[in-house]
């Protein structure tokens, strides 16, 4: 939704695209920015992908990519091969897993990729963006 390389992304425009799940974005935008979680977003445009794209980032690494779409908004997470055993033990919602063990791999990169649009998801967000946060 976000691929007007002029027009950045600001809360009006955010609001406008999200509509019903603005509220779920702006939890969540305050929660990983939270010194506890202490993520910084970095909006930028993405000539490649032709829209704009927030990294979510801590100290310097990629935790996720943030994207916004008509009505709902994306963070996606990419893993390697031996991260993924890790993941299958966290308390997520089971739909998440099942994707994962579907998903194809990008060169050694595994996606788990959350698909949010109210703030009940958070929680499955934020055991990912630490478990992110600490493997190696």
């Amino acid at each position: 939704m976000l691929t007007n390389p002029e027009v950045s992304p600001t809360a009006e425009l955010l609001g406008k695209i999200l509509t019903d799940s603005y509220p779920a974005y702006e939890a969540m935008m305050a929660a990983v920015t939270a010194p506890e979680c202490g993520l910084e977003p970095q909006w930028r445009y993405y000539k490649d992908g032709k829209a704009w794209l927030c990294k979510m980032e801590f100290k310097k690494k990629t935790v996720f990519w943030l994207s916004v779409w008509d009505g709902f908004f994306k963070a996606g997470f990419y893993f390697v091969e031996r991260h993924l055993q890790g993941i299958r033990e966290l308390d997520i919602d089971p739909q998440i897993k099942e994707a994962l063990e579907k998903a194809k791999p990008f060169g050694t990169m595994y996606p788990v990729t959350l698909e949010m649009r109210n703030k009940e998801q958070i929680g499955d967000l934020l055991r990912l963006i630490e478990y992110k946060k600490k493997v190696k």
